[in-house]
């Protein structure tokens, strides 16, 4: 309800109510029976995640990261085990470089084991690679946002198949090791950066193996840290040790995703590339190099299993820490930072392993965190209402705000789109899901103009402070973020607040409040004024990684 109604209606039961008093002359009895009311939501708990492995054997591309198509959390592994063998001119039999390995036993090829303290120096069996072929661990392109992929088709989650593009064989359907057959699950030519921000593809046919849909290319969680060695991960101060990065406990060969991989997330690349030296190339006659990517998933609940003892290897002794971390999403208490009423300085705050949500005070300002954007950019929006202000003033008191934050916070904030472009979006058209209204519109995509007006960084703007789209807060309530129940999208004290959007000349846009806390209205006349609700400035600030 608008609050201009809202006021109306009040002012309307009042009258009546008098009306009542004069009419019994001075006694007044009510009752009100059975007022109900019921909100409810079914919901199916649908684990899934996808190994991807894409490789081109011209260009010597390998990209192996893991996707969780599901709707809840995961946490991750994967091994990688080489195989090589070489054949001189004339000879007729092939020669393993690790004694006892065969080519067609991939159970029998040498995990990939680095150093301690170097993941491109190999040890133990695995040092026999060193000579003849350079792995690339994580992703990291100067100036680039992280890369883009092809989401799996495959949403069956009994299913061990891998999304396999180019020359990369998935196990399941091909176990040839001829360097030759064919054996891919998934599109693509395996080639750096195939997949780009716009691409899709229809899969129907199916052309590749799962659901006969259209997918759009999806990005990859940008990596905070380099891959490291489970000894350099214990080196990190406790607030750093949770995040989206790989860490490899170097006895074993397991790398582990640092976090819990939230549903719709995609982990970076744990391999980048996979080069053949010049000792390689050299060889007088012909060769055979192979790489075994095994990728094992589970639920955060299911820490034991990944601990359970390995046949050939032994457990790091810190990494019964390490999943205990990535399981509660800290490794002290409070995920590391200060608790939301310490008011401290930025430098005091990691963002990096911030949970959406999460409420913390800095510089004097309390904020909620709302989403880690990549490129240690965050998303952040002031956790209270600024009352008494209307959509028509919006701008110039979100300016005047910005002006009154402490300069160790405005040196943070990162540039916008000066002069958003918001067209307006008439409530009457909107279509709403699951029949709640205000909740989650089904046709946004219909309004070209809403539909973009998604707030990211922009150098060509000016660092500032904003209000929230429309689209904004449509995109943060899918599942996994922020705003994923009404009750989440409330301000700290549960006052409604203003969207940048209007709703027509003279209506707009904002996020309501009690009794209909959570739900999008667009009936709030553009010069409003009122003490229950207001503004909720947002920042995108920086934290360098």
């Amino acid at each position: 309800m608008t609050p201009e109604k809202k006021n109306q209606r009040r002012l309307r039961n009042l009258a009546l109510l008098s009306l009542l008093l004069l009419l019994v002359g001075g006694t007044f009895a009510f009752q009100a029976f059975n007022q109900r009311a019921i909100n409810d939501r079914l919901r199916e708990n649908i684990p899934g995640g996808r190994v991807h492995d894409y490789y081109n054997r011209d260009t010597k591309n390998k990209d192996v990261f893991v996707e969780n198509y599901g709707n809840v959390p995961l946490m991750a592994r994967i091994r990688l085990s080489e195989f090589m063998e070489k054949r001189s001119a004339g000879d007729t039999d092939f020669t393993p470089i690790v004694n006892g390995t065969i080519r067609d036993q991939v159970n029998t090829w040498t995990v990939m084991r680095p150093s301690e303290t170097n993941l491109n120096t190999r040890v133990g069996d695995s040092a026999a690679f060193n000579t003849y072929a350079n792995l690339t661990f994580g992703w990291t392109r100067s100036g680039q946002d992280a890369p883009w992929f092809m989401p799996t088709f495959n949403r069956d989650n009994q299913d061990l198949m891998t999304a396999s593009a180019g020359h990369a064989r998935d196990w399941v359907t091909s176990t040839a090791t001829d360097g030759v057959t064919d054996g891919a699950t998934h599109p693509g030519d395996g080639t750096d950066a195939y997949w780009s921000s716009g691409d899709s593809f229809d899969n129907s046919g199916p052309v590749w193996p799962g659901e006969e849909v259209s997918h759009d290319a999806a990005q990859n969680l940008q990596q905070e840290r380099a891959p490291m060695t489970i000894s350099q991960w214990a080196a990190l101060p406790n607030n750093l040790k949770v995040g989206n990065f790989w860490v490899i406990d170097h006895q074993t060969g397991w790398a582990y995703w640092a976090n819990q991989l939230q549903a719709g997330e995609t982990t970076s690349y744990l391999l980048d590339a996979a080069q053949m030296t010049a000792a390689a190339d050299n060889i007088p006659g012909e060769y055979y190099y192979g790489i075994h990517v095994d990728g094992q998933l589970i639920s955060p609940d299911r820490i034991n299993d990944f601990l359970a003892a390995d046949p050939d290897y032994t457990h790091h002794a810190d990494l019964s820490d390490f999943l205990t971390a990535v399981q509660n999403g800290f490794i002290d208490n409070n995920w590391g930072n200060p608790g939301p009423d310490d008011n401290v300085q930025p430098d005091q705050i990691n963002f990096s392993i911030m949970a959406p949500g999460t409420i913390f005070t800095m510089a004097g300002e309390q904020y909620r965190y709302l989403e880690n954007q990549g490129g240690g950019n965050h998303l952040i929006i002031r956790n209270n209402v600024i009352e008494n202000i209307s959509f028509n003033n919006q701008d110039t008191r979100i300016n005047e705000w910005y002006e009154s934050l402490d300069t160790t916070v405005q040196a943070m904030v990162r540039p916008v789109t000066n002069g958003f472009v918001t067209g307006e979006l008439p409530y009457e058209d909107v279509l709403w899901s699951e029949g709640i209204s205000g909740w989650m519109p089904t046709n946004i995509n219909d309004f070209i103009e809403i539909s973009a007006d998604v707030t990211r960084v922009n150098t060509s703007g000016s660092p500032q402070a904003f209000a929230l789209s429309f689209v904004d807060v449509v995109r943060l309530s899918e599942v996994g973020h922020v705003f994923s129940s009404l009750e989440q999208r409330e301000s700290g004290d549960e006052r409604w607040w203003w969207l940048r959007t209007p709703r027509s000349e003279t209506l707009a846009w904002s996020v309501l409040g009690t009794p209909r806390s959570g739900q999008l209205g667009g009936g709030g006349g553009r010069n409003h004024v009122s003490p229950a609700g207001g503004i909720r400035p947002a920042l995108i600030i920086n934290q360098p990684l």
